[in-house]
Parts: C-alpha cells; sequence; structure tokens
C-alpha cells in the first residue's frame, strides 16, 4: 500500500501538453501572424510546437526521448479523443490517426532539417518555406506571415535550449510570447 502514497517519478505529460497546446492557440498567431484560424490551422501549430518541444526533449538522452514519446502519445490521445467527439466511427479512426502521425513526422522532419542547416541564409528560406507549406497550405493574406513565424520558431528553439529536458518533461516549459518577437510585419 505505500507504493500508493510516493511521489511517482513519472513526468507529467499532460501539464506539459497542455502547455503546448495552450501556446498553440495564443491568439497572437491568428491575429498578428495570419495563422489561418481553422482547425487545420490550429492542429498546425500545436504540431509546430509539439515538434519544436520534442526536438528539445531529445536533447536530454534517454530520459529526455522517453518523455518525448509520452507527450507525443498524449497528443495522440487527445487526437483520437478529438476524432471520436467530432463523430468518427470506430472503424474510421485508425486511417484518421495515421493521417496525424504521418502530419506530425512529415513536419517535424522538414523543420528539423530547416533548423539544422548549418548555413544560415539557407536555414531562414528552408524554414520559411517548411512553414508556408504546412501552417499556411491553406494560404493566407500576408506575403511574409511565413517570415515572421519563422522568427518566432528561431526565438523559441533559442529559448528552449535554454531549458533543461528534465524540466520541460516535468511540464515546464516557455516559449517567447509571440507578440514580442521582432520580425516581417504581416
Amino acid at each position: 500500500m505505500l507504493p500508493l502514497f510516493r511521489k511517482s517519478p513519472k513526468p507529467t505529460f499532460t501539464a506539459l501538453y497542455g502547455a503546448i497546446v495552450a501556446q498553440g492557440r495564443e491568439a497572437a498567431f491568428y491575429e498578428d501572424y495570419r495563422v489561418p484560424d481553422t482547425v487545420l490551422g490550429r492542429l498546425d501549430m500545436i504540431i509546430l510546437h509539439l515538434a519544436l518541444a520534442v526536438r528539445r526533449l531529445r536533447e536530454g538522452g534517454e530520459g529526455g526521448k522517453a518523455a518525448a514519446q509520452g507527450v507525443f502519445d498524449t497528443f495522440c490521445r487527445d487526437m483520437d479523443d478529438n476524432l471520436r467527439e467530432m463523430g468518427i466511427s470506430d472503424q474510421g479512426i485508425p486511417k484518421h490517426m495515421q493521417r496525424v502521425g504521418e502530419a506530425f513526422y512529415g513536419r517535424a522532419r522538414a523543420y528539423d532539417a530547416a533548423l539544422d542547416d548549418a548555413d544560415e541564409g539557407a536555414q531562414d528560406g528552408a524554414l520559411v518555406e517548411a512553414l508556408r507549406r504546412n501552417v499556411y497550405a491553406e494560404g493566407s493574406d500576408s506575403p511574409d506571415a511565413a517570415s515572421r513565424l519563422a522568427a518566432y520558431v528561431r526565438q523559441a528553439v533559442v529559448m528552449l535550449s535554454g531549458q533543461a529536458p528534465e524540466r520541460i518533461a516535468d511540464g515546464e516549459i516557455r516559449f517567447p510570447a509571440p507578440a514580442t518577437i521582432e520580425g516581417v510585419a504581416p
């Protein structure tokens, strides 16, 4: 019975995922950055922030990799729940979840490749293009919106690099305030 009263060493993936979702829903992204305020636009912003958090967690060794998997699993459970609430049948869930998984992994690879590019000029171009192709796939009324979002992403990577993966795994993650990022105004 004593193990029931011990503090669980397990990271709080729900808290971490909640912080990622809250950041992805920041109004500034939809108002100032001109991210489409649609189901897909909001999903893309959650995926972007999840990809950034997972990127940082993977740098934390085996514990960080386990935390990255835990928060990804939490994301998948949330997407499954949302699909069910939208009325998708049990038979249709696997097909939709496969699409969600492919969307996450494809975007995460594109963002990682752009951020890993050593050539600063190519990094900006590749990141802007990845954001245009994914976040702004539905279109934007501002041709510079992806450039401003790229400036935000670069700042988020810097901010996350200053946070210990162990703290992030415990749900203590900080992202920049999107309204404060200098960049090309949309």
